[in-house]
């Protein structure tokens, strides 16, 4: 069984860090061992026991979770919009709102932010993306964008993304679980494509990156005067009870606005730009090539117009 620590940059530190994962001991045992991936594929990924477990956690009694977890994983309450015994579950408390100031945006008409809190892979070119979890597995943008799934007239997408550039976006159970718009634009309205609910985590995603495009998700495709067309895809995940999405469709949005929210677990939000429409920054792209994942928060620098 493979122990591997999951290590990322942390860009405000500067530092090497070695993840605190969140339920570990289960996620290796379901992942690495032959019996626990039975189990996955008997019950784990499927939607049931995330509905149960969703379920659990928007009971009131879930709510004596909440001191416990801010305790063990260092959470800042001067962030949190309420007091931390306001929360009434456990769910609540895990897709809570900030106060205001709390996520300052990059300014800029030409950049870029992160569209979540978490840890983050950027890859100039979408085929630089082959290998970095599971070597030789190339990101399959037709299967992402679940372009089986539509009329052929419809199916442009993965054409009209190929070599495009490409931002996963990894939140952990300890996350802030609100995402929000990279870029300022016009959203259109998000299209759910069912699947599986299998871990994100690098666990998980070391065995197979098509997790990934075989998990739950919602693509919303937003228009933007400065980076064209770019779209935003929330994968859900094991343990994740909902992608929720709070924007109006047709409305136009400014970077960083909020677009959504998860329910409880990890999940993950992928980015991808047209191609020549965006240069990231260059940290991001060092650290993802040197296979590191980059631990910052929404509203920070992602990149600029190219």
């Amino acid at each position: 069984m493979s122990v591997a620590p999951i290590r990322y940059f942390h860009r405000q530190k500067q530092t090497l860090e070695t993840e605190q994962v969140y339920g570990e001991r289960w996620l290796r045992w379901t992942y690495e061992s032959a019996l626990g991936r039975f189990a996955l594929n008997l019950l784990v990924k499927r939607a049931l026991l995330s509905r149960y477990y969703g379920w659990r956690m928007s009971m009131r009694d879930s709510a004596r979770r909440v001191l416990p977890f801010i305790v063990d994983y260092g959470l800042d309450v001067d962030e949190f919009a309420k007091k931390p015994y306001a929360f009434k579950t456990f769910n609540e408390f895990f897709y809570r709102a900030l106060v205001p100031g709390a996520r300052p945006i990059a300014p800029g008409e030409r950049s870029a932010v992160l569209p979540a809190d978490g840890r983050h892979l950027a890859f100039q070119n979408v085929a630089a993306a082959a290998g970095f979890y599971a070597k030789g597995q190339q990101f399959d943008l037709a299967s992402f964008f679940g372009e089986g799934q539509l009329p052929e007239e419809q199916r442009a997408l993965a054409q009209r993304f190929a070599g495009g550039s490409l931002l996963i976006s990894r939140l952990c159970p300890v996350d802030y679980h609100r995402f929000h718009f990279p870029v300022g634009g016009v959203p259109a309205e998000s299209r759910l494509i069912n699947g599986w609910l299998y871990s994100v985590s690098p666990v998980a995603l070391r065995r197979n990156l098509a997790y990934l495009w075989e998990n739950k998700r919602m693509v919303t495709l937003v228009e933007s005067p400065v980076f064209g067309q770019v779209a935003v895809v929330e994968i859900g995940a094991t343990m994740v009870g909902s992608i929720l999405q709070t924007f109006i469709a047709g409305r136009a949005v400014a970077k960083g606005d909020e677009k959504g929210l998860f329910a409880f677990g990890g999940s993950c939000v992928v980015t991808i730009f047209q191609p020549g429409r965006i240069r990231f920054d260059a940290d991001l792209v060092q650290h993802s090539a040197d296979g590191l994942e980059v631990y910052a928060k929404m509203g920070e620098s992602l990149g600029t117009a190219g």
